[in-house]
Formats: C-alpha cells, structure tokens, sequence
C-alpha cells in the first residue's frame, strides 16, 4: 500500500441483508487497492475477518425502537458511547470514505464520520428507506439504493440518491444466468424454500401440508430442499413422512447459489438479500413477506419484484396450505409462466451493482486533500 492507497471505511452489521452488500463491495474496493476498515457493532460475527486484508473493529451499537423507556434510554447511551469509540478510531484512521449499510450497528460510525467532515455515503437494501438510513440520509453526501424507486429516499435525501442495486456475494454472482431448467410434463420438479438466516417457522408448518394436498402424481415428480430452524427441524421431517416427495431438509444450506441455478420456484421470506440473491440468478418466487419488519419493508420489496413480472407476494394471513396447493398445482402445469417470471427476475438484477457503488465511492474520494465539495479532509 502507497500513501496514496484511499483508506474506506465500511459501518456494516447484523443481518445477512446489510452484510452481504457490505461484503461485496469490500471484494470489489479490494480490487481497485484500496484499503478497508469494518467497523461493526460487537456482535457482528467474523464475516469481516473472511475478506483476508480488512481491518475489523468493534463498538458499541444498539437498537432503539420497540423497547420500554429504560431500554430506549440505555439504547441510547450505548449509541453514545458508540459514537465516541468510532470517532476516535476514526481520527488514528484518517479515512477517505466512510460507506454505511443500514441497520443499528452502523449508526454510531456514520454519526462520527458526518460530524468529522469525512465523505460519506448509505447504501438501502430494501425498497422503503430504513429507519437507521432515515435518520442518516439528510448528513451524508450520497444514498445508493437497491431499487430504483425506493420509496421515500428522495423525500429525505434531495438530489443525493444513486440507484446502484443490491450487490451480491460474487458466489452468487457467477451463476446468473444459468439457464431456467427444464420443465416438462414428467420432469422433476425442484422446489426451494427458504426463510431467510434463520428459516420460517411458518414455512416448515403450512408447506407440507401444502404438499399433502396435492395429486399423488404430482408429489412424485417435487423434489423440496428446506431450510427449516433448528427447533423446527423434527417436526417438519414427521409432516413429511408419508408424502411422495422428495426431501432435502437442513438448518443451513452452504450452497444456495447452486440450489438456485437448478429450482424451478422459489418460497422464501422477501428480504433484502434474498431478492438481490432471486434476481442475480433469475429465479421466480412466491413472496411472503415477514409480517413484524419494521415498518413493513419486506411488503415493499415483494411488491417491486411482483410488479416487474419476477414473482407473486403471498400476505402471510393467505398463506394457507389451500391456497399454496392450488398455487403450486397452476404453477407447475404452466411451465411458461414460470419461464416468463424467471425472465422478469432477472432483467430486476443488478449484475454491476457492486462495481457502481464502488463508482459512487470513488467519486467521492478526496482531491488534493479536499473532498468533491471542497472540505478538507479528516
């Protein structure tokens, strides 16, 4: 590394829908040579530290919403304390940019940095602005979102929006586009459910049953790979015994991107690393948004991939076995419809997400020891 090398700095936590887009592009910032700090909250994990060359560091952050007065008060000294600890870091590091990904855990490093005169930006995973990012837009000088008409980002964030889209892990990345697998009267049928890093407890419920539904003929040619929570697990083995399917069920699957390259439809939960993740490959889905999201966000992103032809949104209440078995028996005796929402998923992807964000990046990448807008630097 050079004198020269720009040091970025990237504020990343919690769910696979902030981290996945955080670690792509620290793949790509890597790339170009630059040299990367994650500063993340202290249970953050250790997806940083398999990046190889990224400096990790950890603070104090905390969620303030839903929580009674005393909660929200200690939230909100924890915050403090946490904006303090990264702003110090943040003064020995001396960044050119600090990128943030939403979520509580990087609140306290954004803050110190907008407060530093550091360029800075937000990337929004999801299609309605998150609570975090809301309060961080109208201070940082860009917002790059994942959907090109993220609701309220403009209304916050005046002139500052970029439309990116939603990085994905570079796993991921070298499978879009796989061909759609064939689908005939007498093929078998794969079908991947998933409910996100921890599964669906309602998925493992109503999706055997679901199946019990449907003609025996028709279970015959299913072959289901499920990923189901630990407590889950039994129960949903039991629900499936009996049935004709085939079954492949697991806590954890370590090769989804493969699993999608060879489904015919996806059910899965709709965050935001699952859409990226859906329309990367280019799988159609039956979206069931989780219902207790903040804010409800998971309803938008459903709602973007169904209106670009990339999938259904199912509301968790009519997510009844009845009426996923009637769904999935019109689905699999229509193969071109499932070819056509396969299509529309894909052209909803991004595949030069994580390479435009790393453009927005470099754009505002000091010169000459100032920033684009004049301000020195840190």
């Amino acid at each position: 590394m050079t004198s020269n090398t720009p040091h970025i700095v990237l504020a990343a936590g919690g769910t696979g829908g902030h981290v996945f887009p955080a670690e792509a592009l620290a793949t790509t910032l890597l790339g170009r040579g630059c040299k990367l700090t994650l500063i993340t909250d202290r249970r953050g994990g250790n997806w940083g530290e398999n990046l190889g060359n990224v400096n990790v560091i950890r603070i104090r952050a905390s969620a303030v919403a839903g929580k009674g007065i005393l909660g929200k008060v200690m939230s909100v000294f924890r915050l403090g304390i946490g904006t303090l600890q990264a702003r110090g870091h943040l003064k020995k590091i001396k960044p050119a940019c600090v990128v943030g990904f939403g979520g509580y855990a990087s609140v306290p490093t954004m803050f110190a940095a907008t407060m530093s005169g550091v360029s800075t930006a937000l990337h929004e995973q999801n299609a309605l602005l998150g609570r975090a990012n809301k309060l961080l837009a109208p201070r940082v000088n860009k917002v790059a979102t994942s959907f090109e008409n993220a609701k309220e980002v403009e209304a916050v964030a005046p002139g500052k929006v970029v439309y990116t889209g939603m990085p994905v892990r570079s796993q991921v990345a070298e499978v879009r586009g796989a061909n759609y697998p064939e689908l005939t009267k007498k093929s078998e049928i794969h079908l991947l459910v998933i409910g996100g890093s921890q599964g669906a407890k309602v998925f493992s419920e109503i999706v055997p049953q679901a199946l019990a539904l449907l003609p025996k003929e028709l279970q015959k040619r299913i072959h289901i790979a499920q990923q189901c929570r630990s407590e889950d697990l039994t129960t949903a083995e039991k629900a499936y015994e009996g049935l004709e399917v085939k079954t492949t069920l697991k806590t954890f699957f370590d090769d989804i991107p493969q699993r999608l390259a060879g489904t015919h439809l996806v059910i899965a939960r709709a965050g935001a690393s699952t859409i990226a993740e859906l329309t990367a490959v280019g799988r159609p889905a039956l979206l069931v948004p989780y219902p207790y999201a903040a804010d409800d966000h998971q309803t938008f992103n459903a709602h973007a991939i169904d209106e670009a032809g990339g999938g259904w949104l199912i509301p968790q209440d009519s997510f009844t076995p009845e009426n996923l078995a009637q769904r999935l028996e019109s689905l699999f005796s229509l193969p071109r419809t499932l070819q056509n929402a396969a299509s529309g998923a894909l052209s909803a992807g991004r595949p030069d997400a994580a390479e435009k964000l790393a453009d927005m990046v470099f754009k505002l990448l000091p010169v000459n020891g100032n920033n684009k807008d004049g301000r020195k630097t840190a």
